[in-house]
């Protein structure tokens, strides 16, 4: 029963520390009653030791990805229920994983190693097909962006690694107390967790004090159209969104407005490339912005292209009937006054949704059922670089960022790396209706910005629009369900940062450290 108590503590403790309505100061010891039940089994004389501990582990994190991500259901119940049941069995086995390292060599390695170990099962997360990176620690800090601003040199596996740190120095200090009841270990353990997180948040809160955005300005209205994604969205003609667009711009267009951005496949009748310029819905947005020749449109479209040359197939590509594929794009375009248009492809996926993961493999074995979740029912096609749009003033360089991208941090530093001196998130967060998945995704984006410390403005189809400063601070927002125009003036920059410069380098070090103890562990030959 102790154990069973423990178990849920964990879990509980975490899911507690979840943004948006939680407190990430929990997060410093919600893994400790878990590591305390691994190390009474790895003590202990009972027998099925690793059956007991990945019972005991699965339920922490069952409970933990239940509470924190559950909103998934709204868009499809399936999907949710994979995430959860599976991200819950990874991060169990990660916990078998160091019970069986702990076993063979010395605290202090083996806990090195469980750092290490868990910080690559982060990295993973962020570049497999399987990426699900919305639970890696670091994001818990997006409402607190007081205690991070050290983001900008580490990412957010700083923040995991902090997280972890605080964990263990309590969890040595418990066994340390356990095996001597010395007062002097409380005191020693509660002196070192108070500058391992004193020290950073001082830190941070200096360079939040002290930081100061240097560059041009730029006016940028930021649509919200309210559209039901899963009727109104799919059955309205693009012309008639654009009137809808066009009505939402003029209520807060000026002479100096700069850019006009809607959101995330706002023209979602598929659009033909083929037929595009033609289309009367271009028409409507050219003639909008030769009313007003300095006004940039940036704005999500779904794009399709039939084809029927064998060779442009490739593994992204759908086939409609023999001979004939396409191409399906989720894609951002800049419209302004030059005769060209500049087109961005949405290149970081939802599972199961906008991609077929391990198509050569699961394929066979359950045919299309994954390419059917969430009412879509074709591969997406993607880019593998990251555009940057220039603006009608080449001062003006803007990263187009479409939804889901906005969790990845390394990968939104590549569009910092092609010029970027500004961000723009265009998404549909409608599909998950009034619950955390809608506050947690624009939080994570106040992440983004201190990484690369680049203003961010963010147009959501329902809400939450906004504009996100380069401290991250979230200086004006659209309320979820309103529909409207927000209207703001963002800063560009164009330095870079630290982190944009190297990356998630504390994962690549973290790599290299799990493989290396775990190998040495493994394989070392025992001593006679």
């Amino acid at each position: 029963m102790k154990r069973l108590l423990l178990a849920l503590s964990s879990g509980l403790l975490l899911a507690l520390a979840w943004p948006t309505y939680g407190f990430p100061l929990l997060l410093f010891f919600g893994f400790v009653p878990l590591l305390l039940v691994e190390h009474s089994l790895r003590t202990s004389d009972l027998k099925r030791k690793k059956w007991r501990l990945f019972g005991y582990a699965y339920l922490t994190f069952f409970i933990w990805n239940l509470i924190t991500t559950s909103w998934l259901r709204y868009a499809d119940l399936f999907g949710a229920s994979f995430a959860i049941l599976v991200n819950s069995l990874l991060m169990a086995l990660l916990i078998l994983v160091y019970h069986g390292i702990a076993k063979r060599t010395t605290v202090n390695k083996s806990l090195l190693f469980l750092i290490a170990l868990w910080l690559s099962f982060e990295k993973l997360h962020l570049n497999w097909e399987f990426s699900w990176p919305w639970l890696n620690l670091g994001n818990a800090f997006s409402e607190h962006i007081t205690w991070v601003q050290w983001y900008e040199y580490t990412g957010t596996f700083g923040g995991s690694l902090w997280v972890w740190l605080g964990n263990i120095a309590i969890y040595k200090g418990v066994l340390r107390y356990k095996k001597y009841p010395d007062k002097s270990h409380i005191k020693s353990t509660s002196l070192k967790m108070a500058f391992l997180l004193i020290i950073p948040i001082i830190v941070s809160t200096i360079i939040y004090s002290t930081y100061s955005s240097e560059g041009e300005s730029v006016n940028i209205i930021a649509l919200q159209p309210n559209i039901d994604p899963y009727s109104e969205k799919y059955d309205t003609p693009n012309a008639e969104i654009a009137d809808l667009l066009i009505d939402l711009a003029k209520s807060k267009v000026t002479d100096s407005t700069d850019f006009i951005l809607a959101p995330e496949t706002v023209f979602a009748d598929n659009v033909r490339l083929d037929q595009f310029e033609n289309s009367l819905f271009k028409i409507k947005l050219n003639r909008f912005v030769n009313e007003h020749p300095e006004v940039n449109i940036l704005t999500g479209i779904s794009f399709i292209d039939f084809f029927r040359n064998p060779e442009r197939v490739r593994s992204e590509t759908n086939q409609l009937r023999e001979n004939l594929w396409y191409d399906d794009y989720n894609s951002a375009i800049l419209l302004n006054a030059s005769d060209s248009v500049q087109k961005y492809d949405k290149s970081k996926l939802v599972v199961g949704i906008e991609n077929f993961p391990y198509q050569d493999i699961l394929k066979p074995l359950i045919g299309d059922a994954m390419i059917d979740l969430g009412g879509t029912v074709a591969m997406k096609t993607t880019q593998d670089y990251r555009s940057v749009f220039i603006g009608s003033n080449p001062e003006h360089k803007v990263g187009p960022i479409i939804c889901y991208e906005s969790v990845y941090g390394e990968f939104v530093t590549e569009y910092v790396r092609n010029g970027a001196n500004f961000l723009a998130i265009i998404t549909n967060d409608a599909w998950w209706d009034v619950t955390q998945g809608h506050q947690q995704h624009l939080s994570y984006a106040r992440l983004r910005a201190i990484e690369t410390r680049r203003s961010i403005a963010r147009s959501a189809n329902t809400g939450i629009s906004a504009f996100i400063n380069q401290r991250g601070d979230v200086v004006s927002t659209l309320g979820y369900g309103e529909q409207g125009a927000l209207a703001g003036t963002i800063t560009t920059n164009s330095k870079q940062t630290f982190y944009t410069i190297a990356g998630d380098y504390i994962a690549r070090i973290s790599m290299f450290v799990a493989l290396f103890i775990f190998l040495i562990v493994r394989f070392r030959k025992k001593r006679i």
